[in-house]
């Protein structure tokens, strides 16, 4: 590498236009994500992490382009000048990301990580390590460091060692190279990269502790054994499971999104990635969903993982303790409130979609489908041959007794819409499985007759009334709402439930409107009537309904009809194989927060329907096979 050619630098409170600026955002499809389980980063195909929180998910952000313009900071790797992509995927099950170039008469190819596991071993600190090489010439490329941390974007403490630290408090981050580059934060380097030499960066990230120096030759080996780990990971899921491949990147993703100091999995690792570009539906979705982390332990489980399981369910035990047997729609990473909802100043949004927001005000909200999952989950965890301790058990029927006596209220449901709370079927039919997992897990678990009694009764009444206030006869679906004539695409579980028996007339009908009633054109759907949430603008096709309609179509004997949506589904993903939460029908752009947990987790389960469902042929008749004999 020649450092010959350093570009002059500007003083540090210039920003350089070429480097920070760009006409457009890039499109969140052509966003990338690395992770360690603790943190996340966001990499636009030119090699800029524009998103980055620290010291976990839901901490300030420390570089923010993406959401606050050049002046929040980003750490730029890649060609200096025109480039054109030549491929850019994951290697092989791995979390190790890699983008190849070609520019001038040579290529640049940049291969970052961020170190998660070591033997088995969490490591004390963040790693983050990137890596530009060239090939067949010299490359000109470009390093632009410039850490910003949180709302007012502030600027770092820095010591100039061994290495470069930048300090806010409690919060250090230092950047090591080789060979060493002069960095100046927010000073933007090019230079010359040969064949025969290729610059490792490693960022470290502290917080409250000492930072520990990684030699870049010692981060650059725990790549590979990081690799390492994760393809032993990878080797245990069922390699019957169709769509192998989409599943295992899509399982991969949601281990990344675990934080795993505590086991609670993150609904997103990013806040206000819009549903409505230019508007207001921006949301923080840095929290845990114990609805949305229980569909993925349900994926995890059915796929031959249960660490995952136990590490969620400890966490949920933990979490859930003070509030008991009250279930919160949200909690943070760590069990505690979320808190209050708040809009950031000086934060322009992406694409001009403000405000950005901090905290989640649906965490204030009684929504009692989550009951339903989480006791799905521990049913799940259960049917698999394991067994519930003594203090799961006692807050799983701690949950089911509160479903047994408020069922009947008024909650905001599956989708938190901010306006009054209403008698949603779909919240009713999870109350019913919320009873229906108790009682089954309750076979192999003690459980008082009386309490038994008790949540027997309250399934069936529940049952009855869902069918007879739920359902509209002259549309043969089940509703949104008692009494309404909307539907609601969250009935799509309807199949997976028991409620119903199978080949119901009922669910064929509900699957069969949901699929041309709330169709966003094949294969995307919306998740209720667009326009009927009160808030102002509009919204996409929400991508899991899509593999919900997988499921149920599956379920409902159309196997043939599910492979092809689900195959339809998947032409919808990124390059990289990620999926947002929701999609624009007209131009194919992913809208909201990324990539989306709850998302990867439907497709999954869809997968794994998909191979529950193969219809098997039928044997011969006696007549059939005389006429093949003859």
């Amino acid at each position: 590498m020649s450092l010959d050619h350093l570009d002059p630098a500007p003083l540090p409170c210039e920003r350089p236009a070429e480097a920070a600026v760009k006409s457009r955002p890039t499109p969140i499809a052509d966003y990338g994500l690395l992770g360690d389980t603790r943190t996340a980063a966001l990499v636009s195909v030119d090699g800029s992490v524009d998103w980055l929180c620290a010291p976990a998910f839901d901490g300030e952000p420390l570089f923010g382009a993406l959401l606050g313009g050049p002046e929040a900071g980003r750490f730029l790797a890649g060609p200096a000048g025109p480039a054109a992509v030549i491929s850019r995927s994951y290697r092989h099950n791995t979390a190790t990301l890699q983008t190849v170039w070609a520019t001038g008469n040579g290529r640049l190819t940049l291969t970052e990580a961020m170190i998660a596991e070591v033997a088995g071993q969490l490591l004390p600190t963040t790693i983050l390590v990137r890596r530009l090489a060239a090939e067949g010439s010299p490359v000109r490329a470009s390093v632009l460091f410039d850490p910003r941390l949180g709302e007012q974007h502030r600027q770092p403490r820095v010591r100039q060692g061994r290495d470069i630290v930048c300090e806010w408090g409690p919060l250090a981050v230092s950047l090591a190279t080789s060979p060493r580059l002069d960095v100046v934060p927010g000073r933007l380097l090019t230079f010359e990269i040969t064949p025969e030499e290729p610059l490792t960066l490693v960022l470290s990230l502290a917080y409250g502790e000492p930072l520990i120096h990684v030699d870049p030759a010692t981060a650059w080996d725990l790549v590979g054994r990081d690799e390492a780990c994760w393809r032993t990971w990878a080797e245990e899921i069922d390699t019957a499971i169709p769509f192998h491949t989409a599943v295992v990147r899509s399982l991969l993703t949601l281990r990344l999104l675990t934080y795993s100091p505590s086991g609670a999995p993150v609904a997103a690792p990013t806040t206000s990635l819009p549903e409505d570009p230019g508007g207001i539906r921006n949301w923080d979705y840095r929290y845990a969903w114990p609805r949305d982390a229980s569909i993925g332990v349900g994926a995890f489980l059915r796929a031959g993982k249960t660490r995952e399981a136990e590490d969620f369910l400890g966490w949920l035990l933990h979490a859930s303790r003070l509030q008991r047997p009250h279930l919160p729609a949200l909690l943070t990473l760590t069990g505690g409130r979320v808190p209050k909802e708040r809009n950031l100043s000086r934060w322009p949004g992406y694409a001009q979609s403000s405000p950005v927001r901090t905290g989640n005000l649906a965490a204030t909200q009684h929504q009692l489908d989550g009951y339903g999952w989480v006791l799905d989950a521990a049913w799940a965890f259960v049917e698999r041959g394991r067994r519930l301790n003594s203090e799961t058990w006692r807050a799983m029927r701690g949950f089911a007794d509160l479903v047994a006596a408020t069922w009947e209220a008024p909650d905001a449901g599956i989708w938190e819409v901010r306006g009054d709370a209403a008698q949603h079927v779909h919240s009713k039919v999870m109350a019913w499985l919320a009873l229906d997992r108790a009682l089954r897990i309750a076979a192999t678990h003690h459980v008082g007759k009386r309490r038994r009694l008790r949540w027997e009764t309250t399934r069936s009444r529940i049952a009855a009334q869902v069918r007879e206030r739920g359902y509209d006869p002259a549309r043969n679906s089940y509703m949104r709402t008692y009494g309404s004539e909307d539907l609601d695409a969250a009935l799509l579980v309807l199949p997976l439930t028991g409620l119903e028996e199978p080949g119901s007339p009922r669910l064929a009908g509900t699957v069969e409107a949901i699929r041309t009633e709330l169709s966003a054109g094949f294969p995307l759907l919306y998740r209720y009537p667009p326009g009927q949430d009160g808030l102002p603008g509009t919204e996409g096709a929400f991508l899991p309904c899509s593999f919900w309609l997988v499921q149920a179509l599956a379920n409902t004997g159309q196997h043939k009809d599910a492979v092809a949506l689900f195959e339809a589904v998947l032409e919808k993903a990124s390059p990289l194989g990620l999926f947002s939460e929701e999609m624009d029908p007209a131009s194919g752009s992913f809208l909201g927060n990324f990539p989306q947990a709850l998302t990867h987790s439907a497709l999954v389960q869809a997968a794994l329907a998909l191979r529950d469902t193969v219809p098997h042929p039928q044997p011969p008749t006696d007549d059939t096979q005389r006429e093949k004999e003859q």
